[in-house]
This record gives structure tokens, sequence and C-alpha cells, in this order.
């Protein structure tokens, strides 16, 4: 009777335990999953060695088809007139390597003229698709008005027409607005390009709606939205569709080709092409042209390649 009673007593006076705190429930996850992925990288379903084998093999031939050529072009851009570059037994590396092909460029052609005019394109192409395909964007989204489905459906079924379908009606259009034979005509047509729209669209419907609701609930107003919560969380989208819009504008050769009749107001790529004489063509002078061209887009990925691999995760939420 005595020692039931002393164990009631201490089971009375016995205090319980405390509860783990949640950065000790955090550790303890944290430990889990570094368990479980040890476990794995030897178990089921782990990668076997030949897999592997096959896997990198794959990468380096998807790597030379792709740099292969922007090499041969580099190499060929900086090899000396007494240099075959069609040898039976190709060279990478130029025997006699120099910069002078990249000065009788600009000797041949104004290309910094040409390279002003691209500019000037890529400008009005990506400062349109950034900020109408983010607002169309936001709109179809986030925004609930009549026919926005309709809408949508009008803008999938422009991706469906190939541009040389419609290019006759837009260089119509462009010549009774009275744009022919400019750069702003050039770069009109590509101002908002419609898969632009529908990539912002997903990217902000990858938000959470309650981000949006707390929002309302505070009184903010759509352009607070868009501004404070929106393009925060959209960041990798728009330098995708900033990247895409300015190789577009930058490399588009048959629009241009087709509404400019000035040679001072060549793009780029069109003004390359007399580079490539009528009856001689020094393939030296057009791969360092090809060289000057791609300058550009190598400096704007660089500059955003963060963003851009980042995508249209990254930032959700947090705190």
């Amino acid at each position: 009777m005595s020692d039931m009673t002393v164990q009631a007593g201490a089971g009375r006076d016995a205090v319980p335990a405390p509860d783990p705190s949640p950065r000790d429930d955090r550790v303890r996850r944290g430990a889990r999953r570094g368990e479980s992925a040890r476990r794995g990288r030897g178990g089921f379903g782990a990668p076997g060695p030949g897999e592997l084998v096959l896997r990198y093999a794959l990468l380096l031939v998807v790597l030379a088809i792709t740099v292969l050529p922007f090499l041969w072009q580099l190499s060929t851009s900086l090899k000396g007139p007494m240099e075959d570059v069609f040898s039976r037994t190709p060279s990478f590396v130029p025997s006699q390597p120099t910069l002078d092909n990249y000065a009788k460029v600009a000797e041949t052609i104004p290309v910094w003229t040409y390279a002003l005019n691209s500019l000037f394109v890529a400008v009005i192409v990506v400062g349109g698709n950034a900020i109408g395909a983010t607002l169309a964007g936001f709109a179809l989204a986030r925004l609930e008005f009549r026919g926005a489905k309709l809408l949508l459906v009008l803008f999938l079924s422009t991706l469906v027409l190939p541009g040389e379908v419609t290019i006759i009606s837009q260089f119509l259009t462009i010549r009774s607005m009275g744009l022919a034979d400019t750069l702003v005509g050039v770069a009109l047509p590509g101002a908002i390009g419609m898969l632009n729209v529908l990539l912002m669209r997903t990217a902000f419907q990858a938000i959470p709606k309650e981000m949006d609701e707390a929002a309302v609930i505070d009184g903010a107003t759509p352009w607070q939205r868009l501004i404070h919560i929106g393009l925060p969380n959209v960041r990798g989208m728009l330098s995708v569709i900033t990247i895409f819009a300015f190789i577009a504008a930058w490399d588009d050769f048959l629009w241009p080709l087709i509404v400019l009749n000035d040679p001072s107001k060549f793009t780029l790529t069109v003004g390359l092409q007399y580079l490539n004489g009528t009856f001689t063509a020094n393939p030296r002078l057009i791969a360092a042209g090809t060289m000057i061209s791609f300058l550009p887009i190598v400096i704007l990925f660089a500059s955003l390649q963060r963003y851009f691999f980042r995508g249209v995760e990254e930032g959700a939420i947090k705190g």
C-alpha cells in the first residue's frame, strides 16, 4: 500500500518533458533526410556505372554539336591571310593568329552603325516584351474580368500560325502606318510576343494565391500587388523572356530585309551580307563579322544568367 502511494505521489510530482523546439525539429528532420539520402545513394534506383557513362557520353556529343561550330568560326576569324581555311586536315589553332580580320570588317562595312541600329531595335523589342508581356501575363493570371478565357484562347491561336504566314499583312500594316524603311517599323511587330505573355502568365500563376488574398485584405490595389508581390517573384521568367526577345531581335534577318531599303538603316545581320561579295568571299571576314554579332548576346546572357537559371521558383516565399 505504501509503495503504491509513493508511486502515485511520484507520478503527481513528476515534471512533464518540455516540448521540442522548432529548431530541434528542423535539425532532426535534416538529419533524417541526410541519412535517407546516404542510404539511397547506392540503393534501388541509383544510376549504375554504365548509365553514368552513357549520360556523360550523350552530354559530350551535345556539347560537341553546339560548341564546335562556334569554336571553328572563332578560329577562322583569327587566321591570317596565308593560312588555308579549307585544308583537308582542319586546324582549330591558328598558326598565325591575328586581329586584322576584325579591323577589315570595320573597313569593309559600317559595322558599328549597323550594330547601333540593331541595338536600337533590340531595346524596343526587349522593353516592349518586358513591360507588355508582364502586364498582360499578370492580368490573365491574377485579375478577373469578362472574356479572360476567350482572350487566352486567342493568344494560343496566334502561336499556331508560323510567322511567314502573317509577314505580308505585317508589312502592309507597317507601310500603312508610315513606318516602312524605319527602325521602329522593324521593331514594332516583335514588341510583344504572345509566347512571352503566356510564359509570364505561367510565372504569375506559380505565386501562391494566399499572398494576393492577404494583400487584398490589407487594401492593396492591383498595381501594388504587381509591384510588391508579383515582380519580385517572377524575376527568373522575366530574365528568360528578356534574353529570348533580345536574341530574336538581334538575329532577325528576314523582316529587316523586307522593311528596310536605306543601307544606312540596315541592322547588323542584314549589313553583314555585304561581306560576301558577288565574285569573291573571304571566309575570315565573314567569321569575324559573325563573332562581332555574337558578342552582345554573350554579354547579355552573362549578365542575366543567375536569374535565368534560377527560374520562376526563385524567391517565392521568404521569412
